[in-house]
């Protein structure tokens, strides 16, 4: 397995949650593993290249709450991610 890069950027972190919510919505369970166009400097973007991030979420009883709120829709489950965020981590795998 390769070298775990905790994601600490505020606005990257902001993306990543909106991800893991969707993610979370359409595989109808919480997921471990997202994956993210990646963040192109400079040239054309291409969009089948793609970042692989870890997801870690710190305590079982919120994982279990996330996973209660997934079928309670979109809107439970945001504002169940905006409460622990502190608690789900993200790593980016190189």
């Amino acid at each position: 397995m390769g070298e775990r890069v905790k994601i600490t950027d505020s606005e990257k972190l902001s993306l990543l949650y909106e991800r893991f919510r969707d993610v979370c919505l359409v595989e109808k369970e919480v997921w471990k593993e997202i994956f993210m166009p990646r963040d192109m400097v400079q040239g054309p973007v291409r969009t089948n290249i793609q970042d692989r991030y870890e997801v870690e979420i710190d305590d079982p009883e919120i994982e279990a709450a996330l996973e209660v709120n997934i079928a309670r829709g979109a809107a439970a489950l945001w504002a169940a991610v905006q409460e622990y965020r502190q608690h789900i981590l993200f790593y980016r795998m190189r």
